[in-house]
């Protein structure tokens, strides 16, 4: 995550990329950048705070994997992860709200259909969500576009951006990278089960 001052706004913006995860109640911006990629918006009316989530696949690890990773790559640590971040910094997880953005079909060869990665991590969002008891305000999923989110906290304020054209190219390339990566990661720590 990196921050910069953003002039139209304003305001400090929090950038995310794949794997990362910020909360605040400070009156800034977080942003993203989404291909098949999913962003969970939390939000708590109550104390006027929120936080977004970036991941790149669900993930189910087996459980002597699970004690070893923190990494918000995977739905499943996304949102356990911010969730925890919120309810650190005082927030209840009953008040929580979402709004759930991402799981275009961006990548080259990618086909719309269940089992993919988009696929999967749609799945994933609405059930964790489900499962757990958090409301889903709003949600824009799915397609075969990229997307850009700037999410203001303090309001659960969202503005989205969908890319087109051209600029998916970047983000199919910044995806198939950090896949890449993710798969390395796998054939160095063992075996992980995604779904």
């Amino acid at each position: 995550m990196y921050r910069h001052f953003h002039p139209k706004f304003q305001k400090e913006v929090a950038i995310l990329h794949p794997g990362e995860y910020y909360a605040s109640g400070d009156d800034i911006v977080i942003s993203t950048v989404l291909g098949s990629c999913i962003a969970v918006a939390f939000f708590d009316p109550r104390n006027a705070r929120g936080g977004l989530n970036h991941f790149m696949l669900p993930g189910t690890l087996r459980r002597k994997e699970f004690m070893f990773s923190e990494s918000g790559k995977y739905g499943m640590f996304a949102m356990e992860l911010l969730i925890n971040e919120l309810m650190k910094m005082g927030s209840r997880k009953s008040d929580l709200v979402a709004k759930v953005f991402g799981g275009g079909h961006v990548l080259r060869g990618s086909i719309q259909k269940e089992g993919s990665i988009p696929e999967g991590n749609i799945k994933f969002a609405f059930e964790f969500l489900k499962n757990e008891g958090i409301k889903i305000e709003s949600s824009d999923v799915g397609g075969t576009i990229a997307r850009k989110i700037f999410f203001f906290p303090q309001s659960a304020r969202i503005l989205l951006k969908r890319i087109t054209g051209q600029l998916i190219v970047d983000v199919e390339r910044q995806e198939e990278n950090y896949l890449e990566k993710i798969r390395k990661e796998k054939d160095r720590r063992g075996e992980i089960t995604l779904f």
